[in-house]
């Protein structure tokens, strides 16, 4: 009561804010006479000076007024559109490092612009996120005639760019691209070999369009680039065969569609054993013995696949490829791949080529992504139900925008009926009332199935309509540019088409284009553009006659944002519009979320068939459950988040290391102190602490010698000398090894013997990180199990987490050691660049319900530098007298980390100690 009471009298904290900005508005407003008495020269010419002024001290904050005011009168001259003062609030929200939540059709492209502008003007680069590349390229398209006026550089990154496109324009004042691309190169950025070979800039401002679809929707996924592993493929399709079988019998698993996790029953366990042992894929042993875990994870993805993914709802099939649909938006996310062998369970289910499996080089999630940049903000009409979110993960306060114009838009109470069947019926004959009448309708559906099915039962009653889904992306924004036509029906999957304003009446331009037989320009097509303005205007004042475009959803969202965002596209700008949901008992959120309890209470009301309930409870009911997985999904995020967070200070560690090498103008200290501390760690381990002479390793001590230093040392003579200590040995294999070096130093010559320093160090550098990444992905899938035990799996994995990032620092330096060890490269021979590998970009499944993706293709123009391939600038180690290659009996104690003696060039762990 007190905080209604607090509210009414003083108004809430958005009220407030949005009150401070407004304050400055007339500031702007007063200047609008000046600016627009300058010529076009001198209202460019404000950028040069703003950049002085801020030179000399003056800080953005001192020239938002008058830059704003520039941006609104260049608007005017170049895109002959006026800034709003809401617009001009939206503008400082976003400078202020805030979200603006602003309704759809408000503009916030064109809010951007100020906000972008200004920014701009420390020339430290403005990065510009959208949801695709199709509107990366039209709003850097359109908007960059405007930052051209003014003076400033834009850029776009799409996809197919090479490198040096990717540059330019990186460093140009405002770089437009996708969430995926900029993270991306972020991580290709930090596995390249050179500093001028890396594309982006420091970071400096970042403005997120659809910032809830990016930072929330995408968040449960990290971005991962991965390359190929040595694991065979075929297992796939054998398990296939068996769970194929299996899941025919319901009794053999249990299903949890809200955790959205399959797992064997205790049938299902003993039934997979005998029909795994019958293939002849379990050889010995129980299912779950460790001889056997890869079989187990083998048959758990595939009963994933089989169980929890359905054809045309979370993948698809194009030419022989499974295609992900996009949860969100329903957009097919072409060379994505799921990750952790789900994608292949998924090839094999289709019976389409299972594509060979891949291994993590690099990761990072968005939020760790986006936290980089030292100011970010975001624009979306849908914020505020996850305003905690913003806050807690990103710092970021949302601030909703008022309208331009009153919002006109009648939005109806939820209809629900019995079953599914029922339901369409009722949705298709709305549609067709709605069609007879003039009025375009916008039907939202959450799959291609039930798009398509909904199609099927327009078509029965002849009721012409266009069907917007993951098949027909392609022309998303043609076909959702003229569903406000009159009587135009548009069927979009999870509102596919997003970013592509509906105006009533239709597009005047893309309706010119798409009846303009020549080129797009010149008298003749200025007078169609004329003409279909004019009938664009008339269709216009039809559909308003009409009540406007008519929202129909066909199911609630598991968010309550995803709705919102189907509804807030009818009323744009004071337009008027109407929305309206229709549900069933069969549908997922009712079936999932509590329907038995409304399914009784139908029944008792006498529910007959083909009528429907309709009550303000029911709506507050299902936004209860909305909130329900909402909380459910911020839980699986932040979870994600804190094991990340775990990897991102070891990411920043080595990242910042690395880069600090690549700008050395030589490594050699730091390899001449790696060499020392391999050699103190050989000796302690030979020789313990306090321990008597008896019980020094020397044998083992020289066999280590040879190995990784390849100086065949006296050490058991050493040792057997009176009177002499560790320190004394460690100090002669030092000397020994430091005589070494300087003498193959002279051989190579030293301006080539830094090259090869840094080429080496840096290619084992990520050769261990890799090896560690992949260590990581194996502790975070069991890690959960100690929970058993009492024990947090959080401070488990971190303190695990630590221990292998100690022992990936070792491998760094031994193997660093070991190979300029054995360096032989001759003044003559010119050192080899590393070749580049195949690699895929991929988003690695965290949560059981999280969609993993892969944004790559198997040709990636941007491939990294092979790890191994910087090798060739060296010859092989050289083996020990008296040990063979084809003999492993003659091998003696191989460290795991060594090259395999054989000559694979895999380390020994990978090739023949596997076998042991």
């Amino acid at each position: 009561m007190f905080a209604r009471l607090a509210r009414a009298l003083i108004g809430t904290s958005n009220d407030r804010a949005v009150k401070r900005y407004q304050a400055r508005v007339p500031a702007i407003a007063a200047l609008e006479p000046q600016m627009a008495a300058l010529s076009d020269k001198a209202l460019r010419g404000k950028t040069a000076e703003f950049r002085e002024r801020l030179a000399k001290g003056e800080t953005l904050d001192d020239l938002l007024p008058e830059a704003f005011a520039v941006c609104r009168e260049a608007s005017k001259r170049v895109l002959g559109m006026r800034h709003f003062d809401v617009q001009l609030i939206g503008g400082m929200v976003l400078h202020d490092g805030r979200i603006a939540e602003m309704k759809t059709g408000e503009g916030k492209t064109l809010v951007a612009t100020l906000a972008v502008y200004l920014n701009a003007l420390g020339g430290k680069g403005v990065h510009v996120v959208t949801v695709n590349d199709y509107l990366a390229s039209r709003d850097s398209a359109e908007m960059s005639h405007l930052y051209g006026f003014l003076g400033l550089t834009t850029g776009v990154i799409v996809y197919g760019l090479n490198d040096n496109e990717r540059r330019d324009a990186y460093h140009c004042d405002i770089t437009y691209g996708t969430n995926n691309e900029f993270g991306f190169d972020y991580l290709r950025d930090n596995m390249k070999y050179r500093l001028e070979d890396m594309v982006q800039r420091d970071f400096n401002f970042a403005i997120v369009d659809e910032v809830d679809s990016i930072l929330i929707d995408e968040a449960r996924t990290p971005l991962i680039i991965s390359g190929p592993s040595d694991e065979s493929s075929e297992l796939y399709g054998q398990v296939d065969t068996v769970v194929r079988e299996l899941v025919r019998d319901k009794d053999t698993f249990d299903k949890d569609e809200k955790q959205r996790s399959a797992v064997l029953t205790e049938l299902g366990t003993e039934r997979v054993a005998e029909m795994l042992a019958a293939a002849g894929l379990l050889v010995e042993g129980d299912l779950y013995d460790s001889s056997n875990v890869t079989l187990v994870h083998h048959v758990n993805q595939s009963l994933r696949a089989h169980v929890l993914f359905a054809r045309d709802v979370d993948y698809m099939v194009r030419q022989g490829k499974i295609v992900i649909i996009d949860e969100f938006t329903g957009r097919a996310m072409e060379g994505r791949r799921y990750s952790d062998g789900l994608h292949q369970a998924l090839e094999a289910k289709e019976h389409v080529e299972v594509q060979p499996e891949n291994q993590t080089l690099a990761s990072i999630t968005f939020q760790n992504y986006f936290r980089i940049f030292p100011k970010l903000s975001g624009m979306t009409g849908t914020a505020s139900t996850e305003a905690d979110e913003f806050a807690e993960i990103y710092k970021l306060e949302v601030v909703e925008i008022p309208t331009n114009l009153p919002v006109a838009r009648k939005d109806a109470d939820d209809e629900v009926y019995r079953s599914a069947a029922e339901k369409y019926e009722a949705v298709a004959n709305l549609i067709a009332e709605c069609r007879e009448r003039g009025q375009p309708c916008l039907v939202g559906t959450t799959s291609i199935e039930k798009s398509e099915l909904l199609s099927e039962l327009l078509n029965r009653k002849n009721v012409p309509h266009q069907v917007l889904n993951a098949r027909y992306h392609e022309q998303e924004a043609a076909i959702i540019s003229q569903a406000g036509r009159p009587g135009a029906v548009t069927i979009a999957t999870n509102m596919a088409g997003r970013g592509t304003d509906i105006k009533l009446g239709g597009n005047a331009e893309a309706l010119a284009r798409a009846s303009f037989a020549g080129e797009p320009e010149g008298p003749e097509f200025e007078a169609r553009m004329a003409e279909m303005r004019r009938e664009v205007e008339a269709a216009a004042a039809r559909v308003k006659e009409a009540g406007g475009l008519a929202v129909i959803g066909t199911e609630r969202h598991e968010s309550r944002r995803i709705d919102n965002q189907l509804r807030g596209r009818a009323g744009r700008q004071g337009d008027p519009g109407a929305s309206r949901f229709f549900l069933s008992l069969e549908d997922d959120l009712m079936r999932i979320f509590g329907s038995d309890r409304m399914g009784g209470m139908l029944g008792k009301l006498g529910l007959k068939e083909g009528e429907a309930i309709v009550h303000p409870w029911i709506n507050k009911a299902l936004e209860k459950a909305q909130r329900k997985v909402e909380a459910r999904n911020f839980d699986t995020r932040k979870n994600l988040l804190k094991y990340d967070d775990v990897m991102n200070d070891q990411r920043k560690e080595v990242y910042g290391q690395r880069r600090f090498f690549m700008q050395a103008a030589d490594v050699a200290e730091a390899v001449a102190e790696m060499r020392r501390e391999v050699i103190d760690d050989m000796v302690a381990r030979a020789i313990p602490e306090n321990s008597y002479s008896e019980q020094w390793d020397l044998a083992g001590l020289q066999e280590r010698a040879t190995l990784v230093l390849g100086l065949d040392l006296p050490v058991a003579e050493w040792g057997a000398e009176e009177g002499i200590d560790e320190t004394q040995i460690r100090e002669r294999m030092q000397e020994a090894a430091d005589h070494a070096y300087a003498a193959r130093v002279a051989n190579i010559g030293p301006e080539r013997m830094r090259e090869i320093e840094k080429s080496i160090l840096l290619m084992v550098f990520d050769k261990v990180w890799k090896d560690h990444l992949l260590s990581l992905d194996h502790l975070r899938q069991g890690i959960g199990l100690r929970a058993y035990g009492q024990r947090d799996p959080l401070n488990e994995y971190k303190s695990e987490a630590f221990n292998l990032f100690n022992g990936m620092l070792f491998d760094l330096r031994e193997d660093t050691t070991r190979w300029l060890m054995h360096v032989s490269l001759t003044p003559e021979q010119p050192l080899p660049s590393p070749e580049p590998i195949q690699v895929t970009d991929m988003r690695h499944p965290q949560a059981p319900e999280a969609l993993a993706t892969d944004g790559g293709v198997p040709q990636d123009p941007f491939a990294v530098a092979a790890y191994g391939s910087a090798a060739s600038a060296v010859a092989a180690a050289p083996l020990s007298p008296g040990v063979s290659a084809e003999d492993p009996s003659t091998w003696g104690r191989t460290p795991r980390n060594a090259p395999c003696p054989c000559g694979s060039g895999k380390k020994y762990k990978h090739c023949h100690g596997r076998e042991g």
